[in-house]
C-alpha cells in the first residue's frame, strides 16, 4: 500500500516507475499524447475532458492528475476538465484517495448532494474546481479532446459531437471495493494507475513540443 504521507510529486513519479503498461495500452497512450501535441502546437492551447457515466471517480481522478501533470511538466496552456452523462457527486472515497496523494480539497460551495471543491496541491500556482457535472456543462471549456474512462465497451460511451477527437481509455471502477476491507487500497491502486499513465502522456507531449 502506498504511504499516505507521500507528496503529490513523489506519488506521481513513483506511479510512473511502478505501474505496468502493455504494449497495446502504451500505443493508445502515445496516440493520445500525439493528438494533444498536434492540437497544442496548432492552437497554442488544448482542453482535455475526461468523461465517465457518473463523473464521481475515474474521470475526476484523471482530471486532477492531468491538472497536476500540466504544472509538473510546465505545460501552461493545457487545461483539464471532467464530466458525465448524469450528475451525481465527487465521491468521498475519490476525495480521500487524492488527499492521500497530497491534494488539498477546500469546500467552495457546500451541498449534501454535490459539493464543489477547490483543489490544489502544495506550492501550486493555481487550483481547479471539482464537482460532478455533465460533460457538456458550461464549466468545461471548448474546444476539447474527449477521453472516456468507463470500462464498458467503447460503443457504449456517449456520442460527443463537440469534441475535437475522442479516445477510449478505460479503467476498472474502484466502486467495486466500496464498503469492503480493501476499499482504500483499491482507490489508491486506481489513482496510481491513472497517475502513471497521465505521466506517460504528458511526458511525451512535453518531449514532443520542446524538441
Amino acid at each position: 500500500m502506498i504511504n499516505i504521507t507521500i507528496s503529490t510529486k513523489d506519488f506521481f513519479e513513483k506511479a510512473n516507475q511502478e505501474i505496468t503498461i502493455s504494449k497495446e495500452r502504451e500505443s493508445l497512450l502515445l496516440s493520445i499524447a500525439d493528438k494533444i501535441s498536434d492540437e497544442y502546437e496548432e492552437r497554442d492551447k488544448i482542453n482535455l475532458n475526461f468523461i465517465c457515466t457518473h463523473n464521481s471517480r475515474r474521470s475526476q481522478i484523471a482530471q486532477v492528475w492531468s491538472f497536476f501533470a500540466a504544472e509538473y511538466f510546465e505545460l501552461r496552456n493545457i487545461s483539464s476538465f471532467s464530466g458525465g452523462t448524469e450528475v451525481t457527486a465527487f465521491h468521498r472515497n475519490t476525495v480521500k484517495c487524492l488527499q492521500k496523494a497530497g491534494f488539498e480539497f477546500n469546500v467552495e460551495n457546500f451541498s449534501h448532494q454535490n459539493p464543489k471543491y477547490l483543489i490544489s496541491f502544495r506550492n501550486s500556482k493555481k487550483s481547479i474546481f471539482g464537482f460532478s457535472k455533465t460533460y457538456d456543462n458550461e464549466a468545461n471549456e471548448y474546444p476539447y479532446l474527449a477521453i472516456t474512462t468507463c470500462d464498458s465497451a467503447d460503443e457504449n460511451c456517449p456520442f460527443i459531437p463537440d469534441a475535437i477527437d475522442r479516445f477510449h481509455l478505460p479503467y476498472v471502477d474502484p466502486k467495486i471495493a466500496d464498503d469492503t476491507d480493501n476499499q482504500n487500497e483499491k482507490y489508491l491502486e486506481t489513482s496510481k494507475q491513472i497517475a502513471g499513465e497521465i505521466y506517460l502522456i504528458f511526458k511525451h507531449v512535453s518531449d514532443t513540443i520542446n524538441s
